[in-house]
């Protein structure tokens, strides 16, 4: 299948499809031994050869991980501050994932990784409404009127959040659990939603992504997903192709 040039290559981790496009128009970049200079350029990687600057591109295998990460972990591969990151708990034998939407700091659970740019892309996608269910205990008494507020929506900075399911599991004076079902993922969200109610937030943590469940997975450890795995999350986003992975 045929895909255009530039995608190819961030797909591939060569660069970011802008910086590609760059290197197309300079004139980097040629397919099957000729120089291409359109960004519109279409290449199947199955059969075509791409080069940069002389150095053959090769397809590089695909990962998807689920990582169940501790409170204190940054979402992110690189600190500038030094701070405990995604890359201090994952071994450099899974190459360079990224990992598909955020966590913040404070918040623990499931967090999928894959160098899968399409379907990170998906997943995270507004269009694709992709539910996420998380487990929220919060300081105090939970006013059960309050869940209905929280299921219309609520007014945030950036507009309002979209309607979402949200079930008491315990109401207590000192802590109350919910269960939160999104299909959206506003930053920091929950807790903003919360923080508008006048509710603080004790801990938050992910359990599902779709067909995806953090299971007994303990905390600080990643699994490969399975092949069945990979295929729903595919099927889900509208991608339907089944996948086999070689484990090495």
């Amino acid at each position: 299948m045929k895909e255009r040039l530039a995608k190819f290559l961030a797909h591939a981790g060569v660069a970011s499809r802008r910086k590609a496009e760059v290197w197309i128009r300079l004139g980097s970049i040629s397919v099957n031994g000729q120089i291409v200079t359109n960004v519109a350029t279409l290449v199947d990687p199955q059969t075509d050869r791409i080069d940069v600057e002389g150095k053959r591109v090769r397809t590089k295998r695909q990962n998807y991980v689920v990582f169940n990460k501790p409170k204190g972990v940054m979402c992110t591969l690189e600190d500038p501050h030094s701070r405990n990151t995604l890359t201090q708990w994952l071994p450099p034998k899974l190459g360079r994932i990224y990992p598909v939407g955020r966590l913040d700091k404070d918040s623990t659970g499931l967090l999928l990784l894959t160098n899968d740019g399409e379907l990170a892309n998906r997943l995270i996608h507004p269009r694709y409404k992709i539910s996420k269910i998380y487990l929220v205990d919060i300081d105090g008494l939970f006013k059960a009127d309050d869940k209905k507020h929280l299921e219309r929506g609520i007014v945030l900075e950036e507009g309002r959040t979209l309607p979402c399911k949200v079930e008491i599991l315990v109401i207590g004076n000192k802590i109350s659990r919910l269960r939160f079902e999104l299909r959206e993922g506003k930053k920091r969200q929950i807790r903003r939603m919360l923080e508008k109610l006048g509710y603080n937030v004790k801990s938050l943590q992910r359990i599902s992504i779709g067909p995806i469940e953090l299971g007994h997975l303990k905390e600080g450890k990643w699994r490969i997903l399975q092949p069945r795995e990979i295929t729903e999350l595919k099927k889900l986003t509208g991608l339907g192709i089944s996948v086999t992975i070689r484990e090495k």
